[in-house]
C-alpha cells in the first residue's frame, strides 16, 4: 500500500473525458487551452476555439481528453449553458492581474453552475500569473480558501502562466483526475472523514483479504493485497514502514482502537491509510483498490458483475438449498448470543460490507414476522432473503456477494419450473408461493397479512396506498 502502478487502463469504465473551459472574457481561456495543446504559447487566437482533443498518452491514465472552449458573449449564454451540461469536468478561469474576474467566480459562475444543476468537478484557474502585482501578499490559499468552504464542488485551485509555461499542462490534468478518480464518493471534505458507502466497501475488502479470518491483514496478506491491486509487491522495509506510520497515528490503549495489532493490520489501521491517501490528494490509490473490487463510481459493484435472470412470466427465482445453508451459517455468526433473535443491530452488521442495507426500506422493511424483542428469528430472516429473490433476484444475488457469498453469484439461485407444466404434471416443486389478497376497502386485507406474520389485530383501519408484502414460513403437515 505504499506505492500504486500507474498508466491504469480507463479507470471507471471512461472513454474519454470532456473538459469544459468557462470564465469572463479576457481571462485567458483560449490562451491556456492552445498552449496545453500544442506546447507553445500563441501570438493570436481566436474568440472560440474548436474541441481540442488531447492524446490518450498525454497523461499517465491514458485516456483521451476533449476539451471545450466557451464564448465570452452574452448572446452565446444558452450555447455556454448547453455544454457546461454536457461537461465531465469544468475548469472556471480568472485572471490574476483581474481581481474582479476572481470575484465573478463566486457572484456569478459558481451560483450559476448550481443553477445549471452542473454536478461535475470544479477546478478554478488563475491564469496571467506572469501579470499578477508583484505586490499582492495573499497566497492562493488564503484567496480561494473561503470560496471553496462556500462551494465544495471546487476539488482544486490552480495558478498558470500560457506565456511562461507555468503549470499548464497541470490545469487538465488536475481536471481529468477529478473526473476519473473523484473525491466526493469517497470523503466528507466537511467532517474530514470517509465516506459511510466507501469505508463498508473497504470493509468488505478488508474481510476479502484476511484469508485466516484472524481481523487483522498479516504481512503475507497485506503482500497478497498489493500484488493484486498494482502487481507489484512490498519490500519488506516498506511493511515495516506502512506499520509504523499507522502505528504512531493510531497507538491505540489495546482496544479495538489500534492500527496495528501482533497478528498484523487492522481494520482500524486500514481504514486510516485510505484516509491518509486521500487527504494528501492520492486518491488513484483507493479508486485502483476498489475497481480491483469490482466497485464502480457509485461504490457499488459494477453492473457486469451482477447476474441478470431470464425468466417466463409464469417462471420465478428461489435460493438454492447451498445458499440456504450459507445464509444460516452467516445467521449464526452474527447471532452472537445464539437466542434465534437476530437484533437490528446484528443485521445491520450482516450488511456493513453492503452499500445500505436492503431491508431498510418497502417492500422489505416490516414484512417479515419479528421476535418478542424486535429481532428476526431464523426463519424470518430467511423469509426476507426468499422475498428479496422472489422480487428482485439481481439485487438479492447482488446483496449475497457483499456478505460474503463464496461461490458463483449466478448459481446462487435457481428458477422454477414453468407453471404450466406445473399444471400439466398436478404437482410443484416451488419452495416460495406467492398469493395476491384482493378485495374491496376495508375488508380486512392489510389485517390477514398482519395476522400472517404475527402482528396483533388493530381496530384503526388505514388505507394501503402502495403494494404491501407479508412473508413467513408456512407449516404443511406431512410433507
Amino acid at each position: 500500500m505504499a506505492k500504486a502502478a500507474s498508466g491504469t487502463t480507463n479507470p471507471g469504465g471512461k472513454s474519454g473525458v470532456r473538459i469544459v473551459v468557462a470564465g469572463d472574457r479576457g481571462t485567458g481561456k483560449s490562451s491556456l487551452i492552445v498552449t496545453a495543446a500544442a506546447d507553445t504559447f500563441p501570438a493570436n487566437v481566436p474568440p472560440v476555439l474548436p474541441p481540442t482533443r488531447l492524446p490518450e498518452d498525454f497523461y499517465p491514465d491514458r485516456v483521451p481528453v476533449t476539451i471545450i472552449d466557451t464564448s465570452s458573449r452574452v448572446e452565446d449564454s444558452g450555447k455556454v449553458a448547453e455544454e457546461l451540461k454536457r461537461a465531465d469536468a469544468v475548469v472556471l478561469t480568472y485572471a490574476c492581474d483581474k481581481p474582479e474576474t476572481l470575484d465573478r467566480l463566486s457572484t456569478f459562475w459558481l451560483p450559476e453552475l448550481r443553477r445549471l444543476e452542473v454536478k461535475v468537478p470544479v477546478i478554478v484557474v488563475g491564469c496571467k500569473l506572469d501579470l499578477r502585482d508583484e505586490n499582492q501578499q495573499m497566497s492562493l490559499e488564503q484567496v480561494m480558501s473561503p470560496i471553496m468552504q462556500q462551494f465544495r464542488e471546487i476539488e482544486t485551485c490552480i495558478e498558470c502562466s500560457a506565456f511562461k509555461h507555468i503549470q499548464i499542462p497541470e490545469v487538465f490534468y488536475y481536471a481529468q483526475k477529478a473526473v476519473l478518480h473523484p473525491t466526493g464518493p469517497l470523503f466528507d471534505q466537511e467532517s474530514q472523514t470517509l465516506k459511510p458507502r466507501c469505508v463498508r466497501a473497504l470493509k468488505r475488502i478488508f474481510i476479502l483479504c484476511d484469508h485466516d479470518r484472524d481481523g487483522a491483514l498479516s504481512d503475507a496478506e497485506l503482500n497478497d493485497f498489493q500484488v493484486k491491486c498494482f502487481n507489484a509487491p512490498l519490500q519488506p522495509s516498506e511493511i515495516i514502514d506502512v506499520k509504523r506510520v499507522v502505528e504512531e497515528k493510531l497507538p491505540g490503549g489495546g482496544g479495538t482502537d489500534r492500527g496495528v495489532n501482533e497478528r498484523g493490520l487492522t481494520l482500524t489501521g486500514f481504514l486510516f491509510l485510505h484516509a491518509l491517501f486521500i487527504e494528501k490528494g492520492r486518491l488513484e490509490t483507493t479508486w485502483t483498490v476498489l475497481r480491483k473490487f469490482g466497485y464502480n463510481n457509485d461504490i457499488k459493484l459494477a453492473d457486469e458483475l451482477i447476474p441478470t435472470f431470464k425468466r417466463a412470466p409464469d417462471q420465478s427465482v428461489e435460493l438454492t438449498n447451498e445458499t440456504i445453508e450459507f445464509l444460516k451459517g452467516i445467521y449464526e455468526l452474527f447471532d452472537s448470543d445464539y437466542d434465534n433473535n437476530l437484533r437490528p443491530v446484528e443485521l445491520e452488521d450482516i450488511f456493513s460490507t453492503a452499500p445500505e442495507s436492503p431491508w431498510d426500506e418497502a417492500p422489505y422493511k416490516d414484512a417479515a414476522e419479528k421476535t418478542a424483542l424486535g429481532g428476526l428469528s431464523v426463519n424470518a430472516f430467511l423469509s426476507e432473503w426468499a422475498l428479496m429473490t422472489l422480487l428482485d433476484p439481481s439485487r438479492a444475488v447482488e446483496n449475497l456477494i457483499y456478505i460474503g457469498y463464496p461461490g458463483d453469484p449466478s448459481a446462487a439461485v435457481c428458477i422454477t419450473r414453468r407453471r404450466r407444466l406445473d399444471r400439466k404434471k398436478q404437482q410443484s416443486d416451488r419452495n416460495v408461493l406467492q398469493c395476491f389478497v384482493l378485495g374491496p376497502k376495508n375488508a380486512g386485507k392489510s389485517a390477514l397479512l398482519n395476522s400472517f406474520i404475527g402482528r396483533p389485530f388493530s381496530d384503526a383501519a388505514s388505507s394501503t396506498t402502495e403494494d404491501r408484502y407479508a412473508v413467513n414460513v408456512v407449516d404443511l403437515p406431512g410433507l
